[in-house]
């Protein structure tokens, strides 16, 4: 991006709010409840944890002082400790899970109560993009339609027939690289997700949304009422000092919801841009190997590691105290294995998917300590 479009971009009244309340059960056993994956470097070569990166990636547009983080009252204290940079005061501390209508909407409604005027971009703080500069464009792209007053969201140029994503169904265009959305569609058969692949009118839903503060409050108040009078009381006991109360008694009692059911797909005025920047959810062991340097037969394991015959393995050891161990692997393709101080997973990298079972069967056993 020409740096006079950052500056111009970096002018504008735009606030940034990272989704960060995620429990990331498919990367146990790294990912653990108080230590969730957001909070630790799980994309290939990274020293930084998801969500650093997440702040630092779009610093450009919107510095630390306009970024807001919606995460769960757990994990405040270790989210403000992976961003030291980000004001304590904008680390909104959720008191229950409530999907991301609710989390939208009272960071919208907090923001708008110092900047009516406010641009917000919401971004989850768990995708990994290796084309940063092709990003910011895309944001850049994003904010200008917000700014027209469009609900906006962008959409990934898929690279195979995922059915793991929603898709958007593009329509007539806007601007550059900005269309109307036709429609959203829920995840597809292997067949539908081929088609539209071959189609060409059909993106991923990253689940990134783009708006003027007072247009989302009045899309809550026709879609979603019962949430926004939740938040007009939040709004007057902000008003009057009592603020942290309301949330905790209101809170709680908003429909658990997400933003794309709720309000995106019975919108009327929504627009998507098209993204192409190497995006990846970041949503299992597999994404990981994905994003991570292999050797000529697709393994991503350890230095120094011993493999024969073995092939698209992926070998993380993440235990804190250095062990000197050797890792060998012989005959063996496809596997995840991951080692902790105090866990060893290893699963067939087709059902990485599957790692919530074992949180959940811990959870059963009542191994607390462990999830």
């Amino acid at each position: 991006m020409p740096l006079g479009v950052i500056r111009a971009t970096a002018m504008r009244n735009v606030h940034a709010v990272i989704l960060a309340g995620g429990s990331g059960t498919r990367f146990w056993p790294a990912s653990r409840r108080n230590v969730p994956k957001q909070l630790l470097p799980l994309a290939a070569g990274a020293d930084e944890s998801l969500i650093a990166a997440t702040v630092r990636r779009i610093a450009p547009l919107v510095p630390a002082s306009r970024v807001w983080i919606a995460t769960g009252e757990h994990l405040l204290d270790a989210t403000a400790s992976a961003l030291p940079g980000v004001p304590r005061g904008q680390l909104l501390a959720e008191p229950a899970a409530r999907n991301t209508a609710p989390c939208i909407g009272w960071a919208a409604a907090t923001i708008a109560r110092a900047d009516p005027e406010a641009l917000i971009a919401v971004l989850p703080a768990d995708h990994f993009i290796a084309d940063e500069p092709a990003f910011l464009r895309a944001l850049d792209r994003a904010l200008d339609a917000a700014e027209a007053g469009w609900l906006t969201t962008i959409g990934i140029v898929p690279t195979r027939p995922e059915t793991g994503y929603g898709y958007i169904e593009v329509g007539e265009g806007i601007a550059e690289e900005t269309r109307a959305v036709a429609r959203f569609v829920e995840k597809p058969s292997r067949d539908r997700a081929e088609a539209f692949m071959a189609g060409g009118r059909h993106l991923w839903n990253a689940g990134m949304f783009f708006f003027q503060a007072r247009v989302m409050r009045e899309a809550l108040a026709k879609y979603l009422p019962v949430l926004s009078t939740g938040l007009d009381q939040i709004d007057e006991a902000a008003r009057n000092g009592n603020e942290a109360r309301a949330i905790a008694e209101i809170f709680p009692t908003f429909p658990a919801i997400s933003i794309d059911f709720g309000v995106m797909e019975k919108a009327q005025r929504i627009a998507v841009v098209s993204g192409d920047f190497g995006w990846n959810d970041v949503g299992s062991w597999e994404s990981t190997w994905e994003m991570s340097e292999r050797d000529a037969h697709g393994n991503a394991i350890p230095a120094g590691s011993v493999a024969i015959d073995a092939r698209n393995n992926l070998v993380r050891d993440l235990s804190t105290a250095p062990s000197g161990k050797r890792w060998a692997l012989v005959g063996v393709s496809d596997l995840v294995v991951v080692e902790t101080d105090d866990a060893l997973l290893i699963i067939p990298r087709e059902r990485a998917q599957d790692v919530r079972m074992v949180v959940d069967e811990l959870a059963k056993r009542g191994e607390h300590s462990r999830l």
